[in-house]
């Protein structure tokens, strides 16, 4: 079945891991600035003072100086940690130090608050492989966002954080996708209307 979601998801996801790696340090700097101020600009927008988002990975678009800045300005952060049931537990982002949970993701080592603490955040930061222009996120394939923001109903704006050529035309998708409000980029911010 090659043409079956599933293989196609695979196909993509690999193209794009591929694409991230090549990216230079300067790229990923410069990246990570511009990055930093449409989440400042997305975050004041809302007025969110309370945001769940996540520690970045070396090959992901950088979320660490944007934490840092919402952090100091008084913003209470949420950070996912992985569980073995796939659900995701929350913890509160303290600047400290980190360590990985059971995916080899970073993680903040302050007390768990469980799956349902991230309930009355203002807004929603996910990570994506990539968004398409109809809001379809493709994800990294263990569905531990699709989980979350598939029961969350009536929550809060969720957006993704992806590099300007990961907005995309189209993603294979299956029934578990879940679609996401936005995308923050590096070069902007771009809301999906939900008709």
């Amino acid at each position: 079945m090659p043409d079956h979601p599933e293989n196609r998801k695979r196909a993509l996801r690999a193209e794009l891991r591929g694409r991230r790696r090549i990216r230079t340090a300067t790229e990923r700097e410069a990246a990570e600035t511009a990055l930093t101020q449409q989440l400042v600009q997305l975050t004041s927008d809302l007025r969110a003072t309370f945001i769940a988002a996540y520690l970045s990975t070396p090959d992901e678009p950088g979320t660490r100086d944007f934490l840092r800045w919402a952090d100091g300005h008084g913003i209470r952060i949420l950070l996912p940690v992985s569980r073995e049931d796939g659900l995701l537990d929350w913890a509160p982002y303290d600047g400290e130090d980190e360590e990985q949970d059971i995916l080899g993701m970073p993680t903040p080592t302050s007390e768990l608050l469980g799956p349902i603490a991230i309930n009355g955040v203002d807004l929603l930061l996910v990570p994506a492989a990539c968004v398409a222009r109809d809001g379809m996120r493709l994800g990294w394939g263990r569905g531990y966002f699709d989980k979350t923001l598939g029961s969350m109903e009536g929550g809060p704006p969720v957006y993704a954080v992806i590099y300007d050529d990961e907005l995309v035309d189209a993603v294979p998708t299956e029934p578990h996708d879940m679609p996401v409000d936005g995308v923050v980029t590096p070069g902007g911010i771009v809301s999906f209307s939900r008709g």
